[in-house]
Parts: structure tokens; C-alpha cells; sequence
């Protein structure tokens, strides 16, 4: 069953949220970082981009780029800017984007339960990135990003979550891209004990829905500290990592689309010959496919709804079956080449949030030859995956909205 704990939060003042409170490290570059920041002398993108602060030149990996993330997370603390609660306390944060809302629990979970997979995942990391995020958390000493998890709806806890959510929120506040953030703390004993005592009898499992990377640096971090302290108890705050937690019938899930540069030397009728061989293709003028196992495609001009032929993909496999599976092996890698869609250089990942906008913008520039609007993976597929031992192919989700970085960090 899964492990949640309250922490003591260290958190912005509430005039200060707003400003403090910033996009992720890795929906921006350095360049669009630094553009946010400029007029924003409290911005944790200051903190969790910390290059924003230093020339261009400088290596993204240098000590002095983690030093300067420490440095400025001390200044909000010396300024007053964030405080640590006084008493282990949960938190609710609720997102709202258009027409959707979603309200995730924030914890922090056990890396014990990352190791035994009751926290399970469903993609491969990269040691380059982990080893980057481990060294922003031992030089911080602070998790100051949140894993994105889910699990299957607690109808109990749905009830807590209102009853909380009634009452005055602490931050309020509605960010420059249009989404509105509330947040509220929970510091009420028997409710925080109430809270762990649901997890730990009716979930069994937690999923990691993004992050998987600083998940994995956590629970690295939580082994490499047990092993240098030889008064290792369980209770230290290294044994566990942040975390905001969501019922999975909340979860949005956007499309991951696909351009590729060229058709390897194809004409498009040439092109749509070959990939008629495992696939219907028709020309519709549907810019995004109506279901699973169907894309839309744009072509020279034009979009096409194509969809994979009878015994083309094995329908029964809960990884093979994913559209971005079935896309990857029966055209992108036998057609166009993307053999590894990690490193192909002739590929580029769209999220879905931009629209088939975006899409018919790069193909018409002539940079790019073909795009790919694909449907959304669901949370129940994700969840299959992780289930079955497996991983998805690369860029199978998107998530929004993102979670903001600096409403609330977790101090080791």
C-alpha cells in the first residue's frame, strides 16, 4: 500500500505567490527562461533555471549553475520571501485551464515504495538528466520541483478534498498563460492522519504520470543519504520526495504530435503508395483523429485520415497496441527512418497544447514534409502499461496543466 506523508512545506507569503510561483524547468528553454524573468526580480525560475542569472556561455552543468540556484533559493528565505510551516502539513492545489479542473493532493511519498514499484512508472530515464536533477537537490537541499502522480478515485478522499477546498484558499491567483491556481494547507492533525491512513489502506499503488526523472532522483538521493548516515532511522526527510498527487478521473492528457523533415527522397504520392501497404489512407480534411488506432496526417496541403490495417499491430499487447507504438513501427521507423525517435535528428515532438496550428506551420515553411496529429493517450492506458512491467514509447503524453514550481518546496 502506498506511503504519504505531511512535511513542512517552505512556501511564498501570500502577497508573494503570484510572482514567485513560475512554469517548470522543462517546458522552456534557457533563452525563453531568461525572456520570463526579466521583469520578475522573485521568479523561481530563478531558482530551478538558475542559468537565467549567468551569461549565456556558461555550461548548463557548471557548479556555478547549481550554486546559483542555491544562492537564490537562501535570498527568498534571508528576504523573508518564503517560510518554512511550523508543523508537518498536506496540501491541496487545484489547477484550472478553460473548461477543466483538477485537484491533486501535495505529499511526499516514500522512495522505499519508488524501489519496490508500488510507485510505478511507465518510462525509461536518462542518467544524464537524473544526475542534473540530483545535483540542483543536494546543492539546494531541497526538492523544489513536484512529481506528477495518479491513482485510481478515493471516494473518501474526494470528500476530505471538498471539505478543504470550502474553506479560504492561501494563494488564488491566475498566471500569464490564462490558468488559475488555488492552494490550500491542511494542518489539522486528525485530517492529515486521516489522509495517510486512506493511502495506506486503499491505494495500493501510485503511478508516475510526469517526472519521472525527479522521481528518480529522489529516490537515488534517499539511497546514497541511508547509506552515509550510520544513524539511518527512516524518518529523515531524504526518505522521501515531492509530490502532488491526483485522482486519475481528473488527469488531462493532450495529444504528442509528430512532424519529420523529409520523406527520404519519396514524392507525396509516392509516400502515401508506400504507407498504404499497412495503413487506410484517405484524404478528409480532418485536422485530428476522432478516436484511438486513427491518425490525421498533413501532407503537401492536405490532411488525411489515416488508419492501421487488420493484424498490422497485436491489438492484445498494452504497449504495441498505443497509437504512438503503431505509428512508430509500422511508418515512422520502416518509412521515414526514425529508427530511435529519442536521438533521430529528423524528427521534432509538437505537444498538443499548440494545435494543428502549429503543425501546418512547419510543414508549410518547407522545413519540415509530414506531420502527425495524434489522438490522446487515456490515463486507463498509462496505468495498463505501468501495470503490465512495461514502457511506453517516448512522447506517448503531454500533461496539462503543469504543475507550478515554488508554490511549495520540500526542504531535506
Amino acid at each position: 500500500m502506498s506511503t504519504v506523508r505531511p512535511f513542512r512545506g517552505l512556501r511564498p507569503g501570500k502577497e508573494f505567490a503570484e510572482q514567485i510561483a513560475s512554469p517548470p524547468y522543462d517546458v522552456l528553454d534557457s533563452r525563453e527562461a531568461r525572456d520570463l524573468v526579466k521583469n520578475n526580480p522573485l521568479s523561481f525560475l530563478r531558482v530551478v533555471k538558475p542559468e537565467v542569472d549567468l551569461s549565456p556561455e556558461v555550461d548548463l552543468y557548471s557548479d556555478q549553475v547549481y550554486q546559483q540556484g542555491a544562492r537564490n533559493l537562501r535570498r527568498l528565505m534571508e528576504d523573508g520571501l518564503m517560510v518554512q510551516d511550523g508543523k508537518p502539513c498536506f496540501y491541496f492545489y487545484r489547477q484550472i485551464m478553460g473548461d477543466h479542473s483538477q485537484t491533486g493532493l501535495v505529499a511526499t511519498v516514500s522512495a522505499e515504495d519508488y524501489d519496490n514499484d508500488v510507485i510505478k512508472k511507465h518510462e525509461f530515464t536518462r542518467k544524464e538528466k537524473e544526475e542534473d536533477r540530483i545535483r540542483h537537490i543536494e546543492t539546494q537541499n531541497a526538492q523544489c520541483g513536484p512529481v506528477f502522480l495518479t491513482y485510481p478515485d478515493l471516494t473518501v478522499l474526494d470528500r476530505i478534498q471538498q471539505s478543504v477546498c470550502r474553506e479560504e484558499p492561501v494563494y488564488d491567483f491566475t498566471a500569464d498563460d490564462g490558468i488559475r491556481h488555488t492552494f490550500w494547507v491542511v494542518s489539522d492533525e486528525k485530517v492529515t492522519h486521516r489522509i495517510q491512513e486512506i493511502f495506506s489502506a486503499e491505494a495500493p499503488f501510485l503511478y508516475v504520470a510526469d517526472g519521472h526523472h525527479r522521481s528518480a532522483s529522489g529516490a537515488i538521493i534517499a539511497r546514497r543519504r541511508k547509506q552515509a548516515n550510520p544513524g539511518h532511522t527512516g524518518l529523515e526527510e531524504y526518505n522521501y520526495f515531492l509530490a502532488v498527487i491526483f485522482p486519475k478521473s481528473q488527469m488531462k492528457i493532450l495529444a504528442y504530435n509528430r512532424v519529420v523533415r523529409d520523406l527520404s527522397s519519396r514524392t507525396p504520392g509516392q509516400f502515401v503508395e508506400q504507407i498504404s501497404q499497412k495503413f487506410a489512407v484517405e484524404k478528409t480534411g480532418l485536422k485530428q483523429p476522432s478516436g484511438n488506432q486513427e491518425f490525421s496526417m498533413y501532407l503537401d496541403g492536405d490532411w488525411y485520415t489515416i488508419k492501421p490495417l487488420a493484424g498490422s499491430f497485436p491489438a492484445e499487447d498494452p504497449v504495441k497496441s498505443l497509437d504512438a507504438s503503431i505509428l512508430q513501427e509500422n511508418l515512422l521507423a520502416p518509412v521515414l527512418g526514425v529508427e530511435n525517435p529519442r536521438t533521430a535528428a529528423h524528427i521534432k515532438f509538437v505537444g498538443g497544447i499548440r494545435g494543428t496550428s502549429e503543425l501546418e506551420k512547419l510543414v508549410d515553411s518547407g522545413n519540415y514534409s509530414v506531420a502527425f496529429s495524434m489522438f490522446p493517450t487515456s490515463v486507463d492506458q498509462l496505468i495498463a502499461v505501468a501495470d503490465s512491467g512495461n514502457v511506453m514509447p517516448p512522447k506517448s503524453t503531454w500533461f496539462e496543466p503543469k504543475l507550478r514550481s515554488g508554490l511549495v518546496v520540500h526542504v531535506l
